[in-house]
């Protein structure tokens, strides 16, 4: 049996040691996930290129057979890997960045977000700034308190990670205004049964959407508000992070599928396809981890069988992990035109809670696997699970100086 929270009085610290928290469930799940570490490090190089991390790498066809071609640029990804590449070795960072280490990829990035207009990229850079680099960037945590304050709409993943960034900054300067804003916002937009929405507020993703919330909302809110609880001692923050890390792990699939869409009013899955594979071998144990960290409900046994997946995937009959090009394929999705099943389950649970069109699984099966690998899937995968001790690391942080 889970043990249950301890929402009252001093926190129980578990061991940080996640791969050996993980061995404790299994030890076959554990070793494999340390050959997926190794291939997180493989596979990160081929990403890398002129100081930037690509949008992603595809399998293509060539003359020989196969390769996989990198594509496009994202300054969220290398914002991710940076996270990840502090918790390895400097010699293996400075082989993937090219001489760089990931406090010199953090600076960087949070250079360029300076004149990114994607909020969600300036939270990102900002956590990786204060957590990497030990900075306070300064322009890109005022861009943030500017947002909340003007209470335009934001993305729950958004008021997430700003949460979290806030958090992350606050032994360099003072981020309590903003930490106090983001977790408003994001605690305001909970629902009753522990999910968070798409957007906050939720009436801005449209009538018939507004119930819907992804996987990422469930887990980044889980994450930002688990740590919430631990730098301020916050049993409120702690319940709330418990309600929606809960609730997700009871929805788990029985093969371990980590589900995509859910109903925030009735706390059910809306549809559950694509299965992300990151969100299999790194969000779903980074929300949970840290979750547990924090004196919340252990859920190990569903991070365990949610990583089996990874090799034990009833959909499909080929390899979701491909060692020859040094990546694990994103994930299993329907074979359906236009996103149709997302959208047509969307709309009849939007007009009746609960109600699915009969026959949608045998019409579009989850048969289709995307072959390609994004940067950021590699670098959330050593951050969930090397970067144990950063939860417990905030408790009685203080700030060091004023900015």
């Amino acid at each position: 049996m889970n043990p249950q929270p301890n929402l009252t009085g001093p926190v129980e610290v578990f061991p940080i040691d996640r791969l050996q928290a993980l061995d404790a469930e299994s030890r076959a799940t554990r070793a494999r996930t340390e050959q997926l570490i190794e291939l997180a490090k493989k596979g990160l190089p081929q990403m890398f290129a002129h100081g930037a991390f690509v949008h992603t790498v595809r399998e293509v066809k060539t003359a020989s057979g196969r390769s996989v071609r990198p594509e496009g640029d994202s300054l969220r990804y290398a914002a991710n890997v940076a996270s990840g590449l502090a918790f390895v070795d400097e010699a293996v960072q400075r082989h993937i960045l090219e001489g760089a280490t990931a406090a010199d990829l953090a600076l960087n990035c949070a250079r360029r977000a300076e004149k990114s207009k994607d909020p969600g990229a300036v939270a990102l850079c900002a956590w990786a700034a204060a957590e990497v680099a030990d900075v306070y960037a300064t322009p890109l945590l005022k861009r943030l308190t500017a947002l909340l304050e003007s209470e335009e709409t934001i993305a729950t993943v958004d008021c997430s990670w700003t949460l979290i960034a806030a958090l992350a900054a606050r032994h360099l300067g003072d981020t309590e205004h903003l930490t106090t804003l983001a977790a408003n916002r994001l605690m305001g937009g909970q629902g009753a049964t522990g999910l968070f929405p798409h957007m906050l507020p939720a009436v801005s993703n449209g009538r018939l959407r507004a119930h819907i919330g992804c996987f990422a909302d469930q887990v980044y809110s889980t994450q930002g508000l688990a740590r919430l609880s631990v730098a301020k001692n916050d049993p409120t923050a702690l319940a709330a992070a418990e309600a929606s890390g809960g609730r997700i792990a009871h929805l788990q699939g029985p093969a371990g599928q980590w589900w995509w869409h859910y109903d925030t009013r009735d706390g059910s899955v809306v549809e559950g396809y694509p299965v992300y594979s990151v969100h299999q071998h790194a969000m779903g144990p980074m929300a949970l981890l840290d979750l547990r960290e924090a004196g919340g409900t252990d859920h190990m046994k569903s991070v365990a069988k949610g990583l089996r997946w990874l090799d034990e995937h009833p959909e499909v009959d080929v390899p979701m992990v491909s060692e020859e090009d040094g990546v694990i394929w994103r994930k299993v999705a329907r074979r359906e035109p236009k996103k149709a099943v997302r959208a047509i389950s969307a709309l009849t649970t939007g007009l009746k809670r609960g109600f699915h069109l009969p026959g949608l699984d045998i019409m579009f099966p989850p048969s289709r696997v995307d072959y390609e690998c994004r940067p950021y899937e590699l670098g959330w995968m050593l951050y969930a699970w090397l970067s144990g001790g950063v939860v417990e690391r905030l408790r009685n942080s203080a700030v060091r100086g004023g900015r």
